[in-house]
């Protein structure tokens, strides 16, 4: 039964690449996706060592990163306020 769940799962993803690739839209989407997850990660990490939040630290996590990802630099803020309320 084990083989069974492991070949569906081979199979099953190895369709959804050849979706994936066959559209280009598809190949846009991650490539903006991508680029939006290494721009969130970047930013949470300059305000993490420039020292704009003095003794405070946002950690990088997905939760952080997703946050950041959707909300762009106001999910910074309310990050940061969210640390400051909260902790």
């Amino acid at each position: 039964m084990k083989w069974f769940w492991t070949a569906l799962l081979v199979i099953s993803s190895l369709s959804l690449l050849v979706v994936l690739f066959r559209n280009r839209g598809s190949l846009e989407f991650l490539r903006r996706f991508a680029l939006h997850l290494i721009l969130a990660a970047l930013a949470l990490y300059a305000v993490n060592y420039s020292g704009l939040l003095s003794g405070w630290e946002i950690p990088l996590n997905a939760t952080t990163v997703g946050t950041v990802m959707v909300l762009g630099l106001p999910g910074v803020a309310l990050i940061a306020g969210l640390k400051a309320v909260l902790f």
